[in-house]
C-alpha cells in the first residue's frame, strides 16, 4: 500500500516541519488542497511551484495531486444553468490541471459540494449534462499534461449531486474519456446502501484514488468504521493507487492524526 496524507492536516505548521512529520510517520505521498497554496491558482507562480515541489521532494515525498479543487473560490460552479459561470469553471479546472502537473502530480479529486450542488430547481439529469459539458472541456488539458480527474461521490448530508459511486460512474460514462475516473472516500461511502468493502469491489475498474477517514471526521480507525474489510477489499481488487488520509477534525493535532492514521491502516492490512 502507498500511503499519502492531505496537506491541510498541517495547516498551522510550517511546510518543512509538516513534511518531516509526514515522512517520519511513513507517508510517501503528499496531497495538496490548492487553497493552502494561494487564494487563486494564478497567484501561485511558476517559481512558487518549483520551490514547493522541490521542498516536498527533498523531504522524501512526492506530490500525488490536488483535492478540494473549487473550495474557497468565487464565481465558479459545475452545474449551474449560467453558461458563463460554467465556462469560467472549465477554465479554472484547466489552470488547476497545469498546477497539478507542474507540482509533479497526476490526479485531481473533484469534491467541492458547494460548487456543484444543483441550483435553479434543475433536475439531476440537467445537472449531469452540465457537469459533463464542463469536464469535457478540461479533457484536452488533462491529456496534454497526463493528469486525471477523480470524481468524488459525497453523501446527501453534504449535497444533492453525485451522492453515490454509481452516479459518479454515470457521469464518467457520459464524458467517456480515460482521463476521468472515480474517487472513493470512506466517510462518503458510509452513506451508501451497501457495505463499504462491497462498494469498493463493485467499482474496482473505475476507481483511481482513495481517501481513508471516518464519518466522525477523524482519521481511519479513529472511529467506529472497521478498516480490516476495507483494506482487504483494496488488496482483493489489486488496487495499486494511493491510500490518502483526509481528516476534517484537526483538534487532536497533526502529529496524532498523522501517526495514528497510518498505524491504524497498517494494522488493518496486517489483520485483513
Amino acid at each position: 500500500m502507498k500511503y499519502a496524507i492531505c496537506n491541510e492536516t498541517f495547516q498551522d505548521m510550517p511546510l518543512t516541519e509538516a513534511l518531516q512529520l509526514a515522512a517520519d510517520a511513513g507517508y510517501t505521498g503528499w496531497e495538496v488542497a490548492p487553497f493552502m497554496l494561494a487564494g487563486h491558482v494564478d497567484a501561485f507562480s511558476v517559481e512558487d511551484r518549483r520551490s514547493y515541489r522541490r521542498c516536498v521532494e527533498d523531504a522524501g515525498l512526492q506530490i500525488i495531486g490536488l483535492h478540494w479543487l473549487l473550495a474557497k473560490t468565487e464565481g465558479l460552479h459545475l452545474t449551474t444553468a449560467d453558461a458563463a459561470t460554467r465556462d469560467r469553471t472549465t477554465q479554472y479546472l484547466i489552470k488547476l490541471t497545469h498546477l497539478c502537473a507542474d507540482l509533479g502530480g497526476d490526479l485531481m479529486v473533484l469534491g467541492s459540494p458547494a460548487q456543484r450542488n444543483r441550483t435553479e430547481g434543475q433536475t439531476i439529469d440537467e445537472a449531469m449534462q452540465r457537469a459533463a459539458s464542463v469536464l469535457s472541456g478540461v479533457v484536452p488539458a488533462l491529456r496534454e499534461r497526463g493528469v486525471r480527474i477523480a470524481l468524488e461521490p459525497l453523501g446527501p448530508a453534504e449535497g444533492d449531486f453525485l451522492n453515490t459511486a454509481d452516479q459518479a460512474c454515470q457521469l464518467q460514462a457520459m464524458i467517456g474519456d480515460d482521463s476521468i475516473g472515480l474517487h472513493l472516500d470512506v466517510k462518503a461511502m458510509s452513506s451508501e446502501s451497501e457495505a463499504i468493502d462491497q462498494v469498493i469491489r463493485n467499482h474496482a475498474e473505475a476507481m483511481i484514488h482513495f481517501h481513508a477517514n471516518d464519518p466522525n471526521l477523524l482519521g481511519p480507525g479513529m472511529g467506529e468504521v472497521k478498516f480490516e474489510p476495507i483494506m482487504a477489499a483494496l488488496r482483493a481488487i489489486d488496487y495499486d493507487g494511493w491510500v490518502s488520509v483526509e481528516v476534517f477534525d484537526y483538534s487532536p493535532g497533526a502529529e496524532v492524526l498523522a501517526n495514528q492514521s497510518i498505524e491504524n491502516l497498517r494494522a488493518a492490512v496486517a489483520m485483513g
